[in-house]
């Protein structure tokens, strides 16, 4: 398995260069060169594996032997996944009406990050143990990931970790996940402006490559492949377990739909890959007010608004969602040039308008993006359906529903956004987020539960949710 860039200028990495890296050299984002392929027959065989051993199977796929042995990686990633307050480290609740919840946010920091941060620096302490070397970790983050990158990093010997968030824009309890650590080679910086202001200088550190040479530098936020390849699992478990696949032996393999909640894009991306592997499912992405993505998917226009606007959902106020970049490489078929000279103008203008070929990709599939109220989103919400195809969604009706919320899709196929905290709801979940509080007792739920860090102002939850249905 070799590992090229985006944007076309670097090809033949192998994983653990591309471990220690950040952004790739020509300022694109590393991918595979090729997707394996998971098999009916495979996703069969697969049904009864736990959680912690599909992250295997899924990293066995793109790690070679030769660079970690089998028994190595296994050892990795089992402790790695031991850390969790639940056996295998995710847990699977069944509600009521064929309602399904995969809760991911079992680890230290209460957000799903901690999954992907865990497995990937206790596979870069690997190396560095193996070679006796030093890296310094490089993280900006929106709230969630740069408590989950210390808490994974804190204490190992080879590793400095500097972490830079926004001066007021994360929630109390994301602050303390950070400040109060107090290892030698953790160290916390508060830079004014949003997380995205942040993520400027950092992409021009990681240009500099005589400088990442120097010092050793990395990235741990989703820019490192690690992260996305960890994400795989989660949308490969949730098919196994809510698909019903068991009941189709040797027949059309059923589809999954998933809300991913979407602010860099990284979740995201790992369903499309998977989708790409061969996993039927249909993916939403979900937004608030910060909506780059749902407008990008439905007219073609990614452009960042003027400023970034805060909202409860502190973890995705992100108008510059660069892991699109990743999906944008794929639905080009795999077009480096394109994306090449599409970024380059997005960071330059921060305004694009996708070429009409690309956008057709992206919004002809099995994909649909919705914007949601209650997060500072303005004038409710705005869903649009997918249909077939290989890109990311077609418009199609939305319904009102009482209260809150819009209906995703036709009568037919979709099921409702909001989930009231009683156990009556549609579909299949994967709760993705219980960060962000709002005022009354309705509960979002989008399928995979990342985050219960943004804390708890009054009665309302914020769940953004992988929300998971079987079609």
């Amino acid at each position: 398995m070799r590992y090229c860039s985006t944007r076309g200028e670097v090809q033949g990495w192998g994983f653990r260069e591309v471990l220690f890296s950040g952004y790739a050299p020509d300022g694109g984002m590393f991918m595979p060169e090729t997707l394996p392929t998971i098999t009916p027959d495979t996703l069969r065989s697969w049904t009864s594996l736990s959680y912690p051993r599909l992250v295997h199977e899924v990293c066995a796929l793109f790690i070679p032997d030769d660079l970690i042995p089998r028994h190595d990686l296994d050892a990795v990633l089992s402790g790695a996944l031991s850390q969790f307050s639940v056996p295998g480290a995710v847990r699977l609740a069944r509600l009521g009406g064929g309602l399904s919840v995969l809760e991911l946010f079992h680890g230290e920091t209460l957000a799903f990050k901690d999954l992907a941060m865990t497995c990937t620096t206790r596979l870069l302490d690997y190396f560095l143990q193996r070679e006796s070397r030093r890296a310094t970790v490089l993280v900006g983050t929106s709230g969630d990931t740069g408590g989950s990158a210390i808490r994974g990093a804190r204490g190992l010997r080879g590793v400095d970790v500097v972490v830079v968030f926004p001066r007021g824009r994360i929630t109390a309890v994301q602050e303390k996940h950070m400040t109060t650590s107090l290892e030698d080679n953790i160290h916390v910086f508060a830079a004014d402006g949003s997380s995205d202001d942040i993520d400027v200088p950092l992409r021009c550190l990681f240009a500099d490559r005589e400088l990442v040479k120097e010092h050793g530098l990395m990235s741990l936020n989703s820019v490192n492949w690690c992260r996305i390849l960890v994400q795989l699992a989660h949308f490969l478990y949730a098919y196994l377990q809510l698909s019903g696949l068991e009941r189709t032996p040797g027949g059309a393999l059923p589809r999954l739909e998933v809300v991913v909640p979407t602010g860099g894009a990284g979740n995201i991306t790992a369903g499309c890959i998977m989708k790409e592997m061969g996993v039927p499912l249909r993916l939403v992405a979900m937004v608030n007010a910060n909506d780059i993505v749902h407008r990008a998917v439905q007219s073609g226009d990614f452009s960042m608004a003027t400023q970034v606007k805060q909202t409860l959902a502190s973890a995705i106020d992100i108008q510059d969602p660069y892991n699109m970049e990743r999906v944008f490489w794929l639905l080009s078929g795999r077009d480096g040039l394109q994306v090449k000279g599409l970024m380059e103008e997005f960071q330059r203008s921060h305004k694009i308008t996708l070429p009409d070929a690309l956008h057709r990709k992206v919004l002809h599939s099995n994909r649909v993006t919705c914007q949601v109220p209650g997060c500072g989103a303005e004038g409710g919400a705005d869903c649009g359906s997918a249909g077939g195809g290989a890109g990311l969604g077609e418009t199609a009706d939305t319904l009102p529903v009482p209260g809150v919320g819009r209906r995703l899709g036709t009568a037919a196929e979709r099921t409702h956004c909001v989930y009231y905290l009683r156990p009556t709801a549609w579909g299949v979940v994967l709760l993705t987020s219980v960060g962000n509080l709002l005022s009354n007792h309705r509960l979002w739920r989008v399928v995979l539960l990342t985050s219960v860090s943004n804390l708890l102002r009054n009665r309302r939850l914020w769940g953004v949710v992988l929300l998971t249905r079987g079609i």
